[in-house]
């Protein structure tokens, strides 16, 4: 395939090609107009633009499936063995390079399948935030697995399966909720059962993902593109806050349970540290969407809206909840203080019977 790229690569323009395709693509609104743009594609673009998206697509599987259980094997060696040698460091520092150009090409795949109908330019800015986004988060997750799985390794296998089922069936209960018909125009040459296969292997590289980072392209069963176009903010948010709840109970399990392994490191800075570049990573996520997506002229809501309204439910949940108990206290203390008002109720006639009984007897 490669062979074939290039070849295609070095023989484009040198021949006029007889057939050639007519593409059309809408411009970004400015001023609240968009201008169509119609271009014409010849066999030999058409050919390199599908090999450069199944190189992304090979890119995004070999990252996900392979560097990065590579480098949680690696660094769980250096952290065993206490030494970090310049052939390991070399081969960890690739895997996460690797890793981190997956999680940029999902992201940049992603984009151009949900706005499809656009000219899009992503610019060297928007880059930038997506690399030092995924580098922090990667990092840290990565981190976070190893320390945890150092001192609790039967637990972390528990952690990671449920990470990974619970990530495998989501998209699957979606579709079965939706009620959807079963997808059939995958592939025309596939039957039922290797439809079923390619969905499965689908969804499996979707949990491999999701895993490590926030999967851009999210798996939608019922759509024929089987990519959701919608951008759902609030699914973001939502994992964003239990994936970084989960790092910090890994980590407070790690740091309650840690041996003298670790008398070397200073495990609250570390501990701190971590959190801290978790954090890193979602302030470059929020730095992209908010000012370097090179589509967020169509978007309905920004990131940051998503996220006030979001903390808003929180916060109406809490207070519902602190309502609920204060309601359940008082309702708890009523039957006592009736009962000592019945009983001091009790006392004050008993008192006043003596008094009159005193009185009566002087008499």
């Amino acid at each position: 395939r490669c062979v074939e790229a290039l070849y295609i690569y070095f023989r484009a323009n040198r021949f006029e090609e007889p057939y050639v395709s007519i593409t059309k693509k809408r411009q970004m609104p400015k001023d609240g107009y968009s201008e169509e743009i119609e271009k014409e594609v010849g066999q030999a673009e058409g050919k390199l633009r599908t090999h450069r998206s199944a190189f992304s697509r090979a890119s995004v599987i070999q990252a996900f499936l392979g560097s990065a259980p590579q480098l949680t094997l690696q660094l769980y060696i250096c952290v065993l063995q206490q030494e970090v040698t310049v052939a390991r460091s070399i081969f960890m520092v690739l895997s996460l390079l690797s890793i981190v150009y997956g999680a940029l090409r999902c992201n940049i795949l992603a984009i151009k399948i949900k706005y499809d109908d656009y000219d899009i330019h992503v610019k060297p800015a928007a880059y930038l935030c997506i690399f030092m986004w995924r580098s922090f988060e990667i990092a840290t997750r990565v981190t976070v697995l190893v320390l945890f799985g150092s001192v609790l390794r039967i637990w972390v296998f528990l952690i990671v399966l449920l990470n990974f089922l619970g990530f495998f069936f989501y998209p699957w209960i979606l579709f079965w909720l939706s009620r959807s018909p079963f997808p059939e125009n995958i592939e025309k040459e596939l039957s039922r059962l290797g439809t079923t296969i390619v969905l499965c292997l689908l969804t499996f590289l979707y949990a491999g993902i999701n895993m490590f980072c926030w999967s851009a392209a999210q798996v939608e069963l019922s759509d024929p593109d089987l990519i959701s176009k919608s951008q759902n903010w609030y699914r973001m948010t939502v994992y964003y806050i239990v994936r970084l709840m989960e790092n910090a109970f890994l980590l407070l399990m790690w740091y309650i349970y840690r041996t003298d392994f670790y008398l070397y490191v200073c495990a609250p800075m570390l501990f701190l540290q971590l959190l801290i570049g978790y954090c890193m990573g979602i302030f470059f996520m929020l730095v992209f969407y908010q000012f370097c997506h090179p589509c967020k002229k169509l978007f309905s809501s920004s990131i940051t809206e998503a996220l006030l309204s979001c903390f808003k439910i929180l916060y109406f949940i809490c207070q519902h909840h602190k309502s609920t108990l204060l309601k359940g206290k008082v309702a708890m203390k009523s039957p006592e203080n009736t009962d000592e008002a019945r009983g001091s109720s009790k006392t004050i006639d008993s008192q006043n019977r003596s008094v009159h009984q005193s009185v009566s007897s002087n008499a």
